[in-house]
């Protein structure tokens, strides 16, 4: 039986992971096995749905499998080489009690886990467990999917702010670039643009008055019961994940693509580089991205292949310009924005080199006055079709924005309730309503069929646009605030992946079942 891999988005320091599935746990166990045993603890005696990594001493590679009903895991024989390895587990309200070391010898070796309950389970929940803990309006807690690109939302939520001071850091925050982390802030130079809060400011008085009635600012213990999510179960447990450090504990892989040799690109959200890893042997390369624009925010978003493979580009966000990655060589060209369009707000957050060789033209954007730009691949020269409208003149603003098989241009628009889709040859663009209300479509993806893919951000959904009949069908996700942001689909699109920005869960759809 072969396992299927699709490759997802990493939105960690550690480098996001290749997803295997197909297999169940028991029928890994019946293969030989590098490690294999069950979790127990006293509460619930086996336990299903437990994340079982394992990282060997001095690998950069860790490796995780996943529980079965009757508690029992397994490692195959090909992933864990004999060795000393480090041992950890997930479950949600549980410690790792023992082992967290073991040997495995070269027939393989068997360990036990013991879990007990933990003594502290705020610093286990993720950021859509906070919401789903926290009393109040579904409104004011959609509000703080603006907030997780910096930090945890436990940092709000254990913060002591009264109100005025909630409204104070709603304007600072507003001032940096979403690369930012608390250990590398990236402020936003004076302008327009650094004064863009993360809560809309018509909610300002609602949002932090809520706020300052959830966090401990009126006391020393939390006034709500904390809830979790519930462990994987059956289908969901059939799966190994493999996770690769990378050499810059400061990197932000934000996009990550795989090319036809099976090596793994990414983008790095704060920081000039771009990044290769080969996934056999787990070692990453950086590729230093020139600077353009020095005062600016550093990092780069979207990383797409052009066709045949030849090159990588990569959309350099506050630096005002994309480049191009020769994949063998790793040589760079930049191709900045022409001087008379740059200004303190100037943002290229896509790049859409997808399907160049219809045309000989790259997307690009300006994503802070949702200005499509295209790049000449022989010239190397800009041109600016402007706004995205219809004949009537409405317009539709661009976030993701991936080109189908003609090369015209789809625009994901996260900041309503449309997509649109652009005509290379005539500029025209048309727009479909999605049938959600507010979906926010965010980043999506073209397949073999030419129809779009696309995460509803806003919708809790995966959404299906078919140009043939022009219909939208949206599949929700099933748990509450899982904000999807991309999605992948696979070569014939039985499958279609999808990664959440809060719950740390990744959810498959069967699109022929509908089933997640």
């Amino acid at each position: 039986m072969r396992l299927k891999q699709v490759s997802l988005l990493a939105s960690a320091s550690l480098f996001g992971m290749l997803v295997h599935a197909g297999l169940s746990t028991s029928a890994l166990a019946q293969a030989a096995a590098a490690l294999s045993g069950q979790v127990t603890s006293t509460e619930e005696g086996p336990m299903e749905g437990v994340l079982v990594s394992a990282k060997k001493d001095g690998s950069t590679i860790t490796v995780t499998v996943v529980t079965d009903a009757k508690g029992d895991y397994s490692f195959p024989a090909d992933r864990l080489a004999a060795g000393h390895y480090v041992i950890a587990t997930r479950a949600i309200g549980y410690d790792l009690n023992g082992p967290k070391a073991v040997d495995i010898a070269a027939g393989g070796s068997k360990a036990d886990i013991k879990l007990t309950k933990t003594k502290n389970l705020a610093n286990q929940l993720s950021n859509a467990e906070w919401l789903l803990s926290a009393p109040g309006p579904d409104n004011l807690k959609t509000n703080m999917g603006a907030c997780v690109s910096c930090h945890t939302l436990q940092r709000v939520f254990a913060s002591t702010h009264d109100p005025e001071e909630f409204k104070q850091l709603f304007k600072r925050m507003g001032g940096y670039s979403p690369g930012s982390t608390p250990l590398h802030p990236q402020p936003l130079l004076p302008g327009p643009r650094a004064d863009r809060a993360p809560i809309p400011a018509s909610q300002f008085d609602a949002q932090s008055t809520w706020l300052a009635s959830v966090n401990l600012s009126t006391t020393d213990a939390r006034s709500f019961e904390l809830k979790t999510l519930l462990r994987p179960k059956g289908a969901s447990t059939k799966v190994i994940y493999t996770e690769y450090d990378l050499p810059r504990k400061e990197t932000q892989p934000h996009d990550v693509i795989v090319d036809q040799d099976g090596m793994v690109w990414y983008s790095d959200f704060s920081n000039m580089y771009a990044g290769v890893l080969d996934p056999k042997t787990g070692k990453a390369t950086d590729i230093p991205i020139p600077v353009l624009k020095p005062d600016e925010p550093k990092g780069s978003l979207e990383i797409e292949l052009e066709p045949g493979q030849k090159n990588v580009w990569l959309a350099l966000m506050y630096q005002a310009g994309v480049a191009r990655i020769d994949r063998k060589t790793h040589e760079v060209k930049t191709y900045p924005f022409p001087k008379e369009w740059d200004s303190t707000t100037s943002q290229a957050s896509m790049v859409s080199p997808q399907h160049s060789d219809i045309d000989g033209k790259v997307w690009t954007n300006n994503q802070e006055e949702h200005h499509m730009y295209r790049i000449d691949v022989k010239t190397g020269e800009y041109e600016n079709l402007g706004p995205s409208l219809n004949p009537a003149g409405k317009q539709v603003s661009a976030y993701g924005m991936p080109t189908d098989k003609f090369n015209n241009v789809y625009q994901l628009e996260f900041g309503g309730t449309s997509i649109g889709i652009r005509d290379a040859k005539t500029g025209i663009a048309t727009i479909f309503q999605t049938p959600i209300k507010n979906s926010k479509p965010r980043r999506g993806r073209v397949d073999e069929q030419n129809r779009l893919w696309f995460a509803e951000y806003g919708g809790n959904a995966i959404g299906l646009f078919d140009p043939k009949t022009a219909a939208i069908k949206e599949y929700p996700l099933p748990t509450q605030f899982s904000f999807p942001y991309d999605v992948v689909p696979n070569k014939d699109a039985s499958e279609v992946w999808t990664g959440s920005m809060l719950n740390d869960l990744v959810a498959r759809l069967d699109t022929k079942s509908g089933q997640v």
